[in-house]
């Protein structure tokens, strides 16, 4: 595990890893769930106090696993505090699943149910988005609250999924009222309209997609999506080394965070990225 109190280095495949409040300087690359997962997590560059996105990467057997990133609201600490909460207790009722044999989509769910009654439980107004992807062996299943997003892509570019962000200018982008470059303007962007830590929070549980060797399976912070555009994404991610699609994919967010005001969009914020690839066994069309 890694965080402020664990350490990733030298992991086995099997062990469970934790980013909670990281400032990393360049991507982490795991064997996880029978391909590969690369996973960085970096603060807002405008701000000193801590990164309120935690991400995990839970092994849960031979070519299962489950991949998480939540992003925390509430300034100060609370935000940090909540996403960590979320991800610790996702991941306490996954691996408790795995280990008796039981069902992860069960599992995840009742981990989303608890981690939402603890973040309510604190008590300082604090919430977070969550977003998880289920692996069982090529197939996955996406589940998400919040505007933390997952999104599948083949090598070619198609997109394969993508959820629709929890928000104001997210249903009005699937509607049609919005295009992608009006809604990175839009004044209430940063608004969202499900969460962890409120009574009313829902879950959205996606459909099973089967993931040919070549895809790529992203999940990030608004962080990434509020800086570079879906087609921009796709491009950084679609093909060459994870480690390296992770960097260039973080290092170009941060480039556009930092920018002046005639490069749009921008808009600084904690980024927490995790990408993921099967592995290329066999011969498989890609799209």
């Amino acid at each position: 595990m890694k965080g402020s109190d664990l350490t990733g280095q030298g992991c086995s495949p099997d062990q469970a890893m934790l980013y909670t409040g990281q400032e990393m300087n360049a991507g982490e690359i795991f064997p996880l769930a029978g391909g590969e997962a690369a996973v960085r997590t970096r603060r807002s560059p405008d701000k000193e106090t801590p990164n309120e996105d935690s991400a995990a990467l839970i092994p849960c057997g031979k070519g299962s696993a489950v991949l998480v990133i939540a992003d925390g609201m509430g300034g100060l600490r609370a935000g940090e505090l909540a996403s960590c909460l979320a991800v610790r207790t996702l991941m306490a009722e996954v691996q408790a699943a795995a280990r008796d044999e039981l069902g992860l989509r069960d599992a995840i769910l009742n981990g989303i149910e608890k981690a939402n009654e603890q973040v309510s439980a604190l008590g300082v107004g604090a919430g977070t988005t969550l977003a998880a992807v289920e692996i069982q062996g090529r197939t996955i299943r996406p589940y998400h609250v919040g505007d933390s997003m997952i999104l599948v892509v083949g090598q070619r570019g198609k997109i394969k999924f993508q959820t629709v962000s929890h928000s104001p200018v997210g249903y009005a982008v699937e509607a049609g009222y919005l295009d992608e470059n009006e809604a990175m303007e839009h004044r209430e962007r940063h608004l969202v309209s499900n969460m962890l830590g409120t009574p009313d929070m829902r879950i959205d549980v996606g459909p099973t997609i089967t993931m040919a060797p070549r895809d790529t399976l992203i999940v990030a912070s608004d962080g990434l999506f509020d800086n570079l555009q879906v087609d921009e994404i796709i491009e950084r991610a679609r093909k060459g080394p994870l480690p390296d699609c992770v960097d260039i994919l973080v290092n170009d967010s941060l480039r556009r965070m930092q920018g002046t005001h005639s490069e749009k969009p921008s808009k600084p914020d904690d980024l927490s990225l995790i990408l993921f690839r099967i592995r290329t066994g066999n011969h498989c069309k890609t799209t």
